[in-house]
């Protein structure tokens, strides 16, 4: 078949039916771009239907600014909380941390284990021992002070055990 439109162009010898047949499956290219095109915009429709249910432009952005002032408010919470454990770590560094105690008979005669000697330190292995001797005329208390896990006045046997145990350095 020949076409004086072809042959204008510059395809007089092109079929026509190889060109309808191009032109159709242009056709229907741009028919299933179009049909995959309105499903997307149909979930998207939804979507946003949902989203904007029960709701005005107004009500949303009441709500979107009381998330934002919920968050607002859970920062400065989280600030604070982050400075009062800083503050509480401090503070427990300074507080006795480590014990050790050690029972003993301080005269065989007693019995019953009635004397003990209390270490007690903090984080930096300061603190006191605490000696309790019980006899038979009273109970006699004594401590000495304890400054980086050392003593600068003799400690007894009994002393220097429940020292070590709080230092962590014997087991009970």
């Amino acid at each position: 078949m020949d076409s004086s439109l072809l042959r204008n162009i510059g395809l007089g010898n092109l079929d026509i039916g190889i060109v309808l047949i191009v032109f159709l499956a242009i056709v229907f290219c741009l028919l299933l771009m179009i049909i995959i095109l309105l499903v997307k915009f149909s979930k998207l429709n939804k979507k946003y239907q949902k989203f904007m249910q029960g709701n005005n432009a107004r009500s949303l952005e009441e709500d979107i600014i009381r998330l934002y002032e919920d968050t607002k408010y859970v920062k400065t919470a989280v600030e604070k909380n982050r400075k009062d454990i800083a503050t509480l770590f401090k503070k427990a560094a300074h507080a006795f941390q480590k014990a050790g105690l050690v029972k003993y008979d301080a005269f065989n005669q007693m019995g019953g284990k009635l004397s003990f000697s209390l270490a007690l330190l903090d984080e930096e292995n300061n603190g006191f021992v605490l000696n309790s001797v019980h006899s038979v005329e009273g109970c006699y208390t004594y401590t000495k002070e304890i400054i980086a896990g050392t003593s600068v006045i003799h400690l007894g046997d009994e002393e220097k055990q429940a020292l070590e145990m709080a230092r962590g350095e014997k087991q009970v």
